[in-house]
């Protein structure tokens, strides 16, 4: 029998993950700028809950196979690196008033591809392509050149990483309350937020979206960590995020030699892939164009902005609101908070007109 390699192993697991969260975001309506707006202009809060539900999961999930020494978070980008403030609050603003301009974030831009809409091909481009100049190109000069007038590194004092955890055990408390404490406070206050809505735990696609969408983050960790383990060329760590992703997926199509397809990539087409199977299942699948020039211009500017605000802030709402907070890092707790208040100053300016 033909021994498979470790690089298609991961792929294919991370293409499997991406067809769990593309099937069931699609089915569940699961929508973080969708959230945003809901819950202030139509006071239904359930949706949010539900993203802040995936948060809780995230977090326990993560942290305890961290705790059990299944993987090592402090390898992750959002651990391993300085606390880029600056970049965090400003590439968040920028990315959640984006995801107002597109009706969505990257994760709900590649679920309604699935679904047929059209319009997101046109976001996914732009977002792809903005991306890929701040990550490397044009545009990285400034953003490199920000992380390093306002980053804030701690290798070498008293604090092990920039996560929550580390913070705690550099101020003397102990190890093992340092780890868990974090989780209870932050994990524990966000499902008890969450569940003690009536009206969220009786609606089951926005509880169950909630926790599932929650799993699929440490099962990418799980994926990457434990599956793509490997002594000489371990995989690099990481969990779903789709902005940096995107960009690479266009590269990927574009020059193909026979590279290996990574986690983040494969992740891509198996969100697309589930949303276009739920889609199709359940009857929603249809194609939909732009109304008129002024939503096409509204579209590739909110698509840019969120392809370099997304780089900038090291994610989106999934990179940095599940997969980076479920490391508690400080840079994501800052990012994610950047990304509420740029969705929520988006939202009122197109209520205003």
């Amino acid at each position: 029998m033909t021994e498979i390699a470790l690089p298609t192993l991961v792929g294919a697991a991370g293409f499997a993950a991406g067809m769990v969260f593309g099937g069931t975001a699609q089915a569940t309506g699961f929508c973080t700028m969708g959230a945003l707006s809901d819950a202030l202009f139509l006071s239904d809060w359930r949706r949010m809950r539900a993203w802040v539900m995936a948060m809780a999961v995230s977090i326990v999930g993560a942290q305890t196979l961290h705790a059990v020494g299944l993987i090592d978070l402090g390898r992750s980008i959002y651990l391993s690196g300085p606390i880029t403030w600056a970049g965090a609050v400003l590439g968040g603003l920028v990315f959640g008033y984006g995801m107002t301009l597109t009706g969505g974030c990257g994760s709900k831009t590649l679920v309604r591809l699935g679904a047929g809409n059209l319009k997101s091909l046109v976001v996914l481009l732009m977002v792809g392509l903005f991306a890929t100049m701040t990550l490397r190109g044009l545009l990285a000069f400034g953003r490199v050149g920000l992380d390093q007038a306002t980053g804030i590194t701690l290798a070498g004092s008293a604090f092990a990483d920039q996560s929550l955890a580390a913070l705690l055990a550099g101020f003397g408390l102990a190890k093992p309350a340092a780890r868990w404490l974090p989780v209870v406070v932050v994990a524990g206050g966000a499902a008890a937020w969450c569940l003690k809505d009536a009206a969220f735990r009786s609606s089951f696609p926005h509880l169950g979206a909630g926790v599932i969408l929650g799993l699929t983050i440490p099962a990418g960790w799980a994926i990457t960590g434990i599956l793509g383990a490997d002594e000489f060329e371990p995989t690099p760590l990481a969990s779903f995020s789709f902005i940096a992703p995107l960009g690479e997926s266009l590269i990927y199509l574009m020059t193909f030699t026979g590279a290996t397809i990574s986690f983040g990539i494969a992740a891509v087409a198996g969100v697309i892939a589930g949303s276009f199977a739920a889609a199709r299942l359940g009857g929603g699948f249809h194609l939909e164009g732009f109304a008129d020039t002024a939503d096409l211009i509204r579209h590739l500017v909110g698509g840019a902005l969120m392809g370099s605000g997304g780089v900038l802030a090291m994610g989106c709402t999934i990179g940095q609101g599940l997969t980076g907070m479920s490391t508690l890092s400080l840079t994501s707790l800052l990012a994610v908070a950047a990304i509420v208040a740029g969705g929520v100053i988006g939202l009122r300016r197109l209520e205003a007109g």
